[in-house]
């Protein structure tokens, strides 16, 4: 599974254009037909039917499913949603707050909180180092109260530090950079963060 740009035209024209490339060998992604439809549950009730793009990879003959980065893999939340809830988590409230205010399911949205818990260590880690890579002088985020608060800022400072020298990054928020950063696996187990 690769995360692309949610702009699924301009996807589309680069793989169809031999620009989309593998990124462990850099060979070109060739169409290769569609995954299964999927449901998507948005903000405010907005359900999305997505259809994602398969390819194949010319280089190691594997298939691969193109997911828009506003999804995040597994995941029947739209990426919006699960940051938002995520964002909420890290102010210190908890999942019974988080679940009243986005309209989920109760064991829905502990089981966002519980996964990217089990992964704040390594996305605090992979953020804070991706921080020092960045910056000139970098501002280490200060201990939160939580692992999943350290995350959470760990990912915001790196995010800051990315617009001083990309100002394109100033366009898309912290976790859409982040989900892109880690191949939009913020929540599962295995991710380059790992």
């Amino acid at each position: 599974m690769l995360i692309v740009d949610s702009d699924l035209l301009m996807v589309e024209r680069r793989l169809r254009t031999g620009e989309l490339l593998f990124p462990s060998c850099g060979a070109v992604l060739a169409p290769w037909g569609h995954g299964r439809p999927r449901e998507i549950r948005g903000d405010l009730g907005v359900r999305r039917f997505v259809r994602p793009r398969r390819t194949r990879c010319t280089g190691y003959q594997v298939t691969h499913v193109l997911l828009p980065e506003a999804l995040w893999p597994r995941q029947l939340d739209a990426a919006e949603v699960i940051r938002a809830g995520l964002e909420i988590t890290a102010l210190g409230m908890g999942h019974r707050q988080v679940d009243a205010h986005l309209g989920r399911a109760d064991d829905t949205v502990r089981g966002w909180i519980r996964r990217f818990r089990r992964r704040s260590e390594d996305v605090r880690r992979y953020f804070t180092v991706a921080l020092v890579a960045l910056a000139d002088d970098p501002v280490m985020p200060e201990l939160a109260p939580s692992p999943l608060s350290d995350a959470a800022l760990a990912i915001a400072a790196a995010h800051r530090a990315a617009a001083m020298t990309w100002p394109e990054t100033n366009t898309v928020s912290r976790w859409v950079s982040a989900g892109r950063a880690i191949d939009g696996r913020l929540l599962t187990c295995t991710s380059s963060a790992g």
